[in-house]
């Protein structure tokens, strides 16, 4: 598919969505948006994808958030509730059942942190500056923001930086579990690359309940968490892939994963 805004290429089983705005540090617009809401729903139905890498065109940033330039004129009801009907992209990226990995250098600013929120993994270069900074502009954060960083940084951190929108570096994104890893600048979607072939390699329909078990589970009570666990593992005894995982470890070769 051709879009405008963004690119989207799959090499030996991993997508890489560039946001490509770079002369407007990728910021977010209408058409972006649709077309990431696009891109992101075949991906997730597309069985040759085991693994989805997200980054920004330039060096300058991931995505400094929405194009201000939108915002000058007042949301009318009829259009604020198209907005409201309209499926968002993060909501695709949820309906991503392959891992989905970010590779952040430079801004990650409003949107386009909350974008990096809606993935399961990130790799910050040294460079990133991360931040909700809806609060500026008289807004909150309305992508995800108020409900994903608490769940990662905890309740008081994400309102410190919610109500303040101050930004942060990389180093302090680290150690507050923003981010999981800190890398050179200009190492960062090389790295992000790396990660996402390794998990490329694992057997597919095992990688996918490997992450529902997760994400799902979070949202669950221990017990309910255990259940959905147990079952899932249940379901991969009975898939071919189990099979040749234990034949390709007893025979000392590689495993040729079918996706059954």
């Amino acid at each position: 598919m051709v879009y405008e805004t963004i690119r989207c290429e799959l090499t030996d089983g991993v997508a890489t969505v560039t946001l490509d705005r770079p002369d407007v540090l990728n910021a977010m617009n209408q058409a972006m948006r649709g077309e990431l809401v696009r891109c992101f729903a075949g991906l997730g139905d597309d069985d040759d994808v085991r693994a989805i890498v997200v980054t920004g065109a330039g060096e300058r940033a991931f995505s400094a958030g929405a194009d201000i330039r939108e915002f000058v004129e007042p949301q009318i009801p009829v259009r604020f509730r198209a907005q409201r009907r309209r499926l968002d992209f993060r909501q695709a990226m949820d309906g991503c059942a392959q891992p989905i990995v970010a590779a952040i250098r430079g801004y990650a600013l409003g949107g386009g942190l909350e974008l990096a929120l809606a993935c399961d993994i990130r790799i910050a270069g040294e460079d990133a500056q991360l931040g909700l900074t809806e609060i500026n502009l008289a807004i909150i954060p309305g992508g995800g923001g108020t409900q994903r960083l608490p769940r990662l940084v905890g309740r008081g951190k994400a309102l410190e930086m919610i109500l303040t929108g101050a930004r942060i570096g990389a180093a302090e994104a680290l150690r507050i579990g923003l981010v999981e890893r800190v890398v050179p600048a200009t190492e960062a979607l090389a790295h992000a690359l790396e990660l996402a072939r390794a998990i490329a390699q694992k057997a597919p329909v095992a990688l996918r309940y490997a992450k529902e078990a997760v994400v799902k589970g979070l949202e669950l009570p221990l017990a309910g968490g255990l259940r959905l666990e147990n079952d899932l593992a249940t379901l991969l005894r009975t898939t071919e892939d189990r099979l040749e995982g234990a034949r390709a470890f007893l025979d000392k070769r590689k495993p040729r994963w079918t996706g059954r």
